[in-house]
């Protein structure tokens, strides 16, 4: 049986080990992947942080996955060996219940998540189902589509639930953020940036793609906000947003885990004003965004690190330390 290099989570707060294990075998249903680049993602630090509670252990983390189809199931047909796949986080869902026969398929109870419940992409090799599989242009490579699967995907929808309003701010600037205010400035909004105080850095590169004013989470931006999107999983930032969005306004929180939101006076909230949370993507939001993305273009700001340096690339992650997305390269 071929192995192959693989770093595993044997259980939360605990560094990934670099492990030998078999190839996986794709089943009737799913593709056998060679990959060749994973982009890291805030989730995969909550899972490993033990943020995230549930983790199959043990795992394989990652879930921004881009390679070349080297096997297909006997059941497959809409892909074909050589061809060049992305891999999300949602991996399966059921299919019949009131969710996905609703075009809500991102809440199913019974889904399935790449790097979560079915090992992920820190790994030379991963099986995934072919229906949850997206196409990439041959325009990106490998480590300039590998953010556009989660960061990109989940920036969207969390753009698509602020609404058509024109001022938008973006509280925490990194990978989804820096996505998500290239495709604003495209469809002619403008862009707020709220990065941690003090963060000079951070503001600089906001203002480098697109933003109109970058400051920090402590600071009010310059007029009201028509929507706000929070990325970063501080829950005092809902309260902040909501003092800084008009009436009428829509606060995004866009992550999968955020710490305990504090109490806040009614008047924040009253004027119609709303507080809302994104879930998981749907594979309409893939299809949708990967298209926009191809046409404006968006362009990730990428650093690469090998697989083997996983665990320094977590660290820079929790620290803060990442201008734009940090993707492994599995060469």
């Amino acid at each position: 049986m071929s192995r192959m290099r693989a770093m595993l989570l044997d259980a939360p707060r605990r560094a990934l080990r670099s492990q030998t294990v078999p190839d996986p075998t794709p089943d009737d249903t799913q593709v056998l992947v060679k990959i060749g680049a994973c982009a890291l993602c805030r989730t995969d630090l909550h899972i490993v942080d033990g943020e995230l509670s549930r983790p199959k252990l043990p795992l394989i983390p990652g879930h921004q996955i881009v390679g070349e189809v080297v096997e297909t199931g006997a059941a497959v047909e809409a892909i074909r060996a050589g061809d060049r796949v992305g891999i999300p986080w949602l991996g399966w869902t059921c299919g019949v219940c009131v969710y996905c026969t609703t075009g809500r398929e991102n809440l199913c109870d019974r889904a399935r998540f790449t790097g979560y419940d079915i090992d992920g992409g820190y790994a030379e090799y991963t099986v995934a189902d072919a229906r949850f599989c997206f196409p990439i242009d041959r325009s990106y490579s490998d480590i300039e589509a590998a953010p556009l699967l989660c960061a990109g995907l989940i920036g969207y929808r969390s753009l698509n639930a602020a609404g058509d309003g024109v001022r938008l701010g973006l509280y925490g600037f990194g990978a989804s953020a820096h996505i998500v205010a290239q495709v604003a400035r495209y469809q002619g909004r403008r862009v707020y940036a709220m990065t941690r105080p003090g963060d000079t850095a951070s503001q600089e590169f906001a203002m480098q793609v697109g933003a109109v004013w970058a400051g920090g989470t402590d600071q009010t931006p310059p007029e009201e906000l028509d929507a706000a999107i929070i990325f970063a999983p501080v829950g005092a930032l809902v309260p902040l947003a909501l003092a800084a969005v008009a009436k009428g306004g829509t606060v995004v929180c866009a992550g999968i885990h955020m710490s305990d939101i504090p109490s806040f006076s009614y008047d924040l909230l009253w004027g119609e004003r709303s507080v809302r949370s994104v879930a998981n993507l749907t594979r309409q939001d893939g299809a949708e965004f990967l298209a926009l993305a191809h046409r404006i273009p968006v362009r990730a700001e990428v650093e690469t690190l090998p697989l083997e340096e996983a665990n320094t690339a977590l660290a820079r992650l929790r620290d803060g330390k990442v201008q734009g997305a940090l993707v492994l390269t599995i060469a």
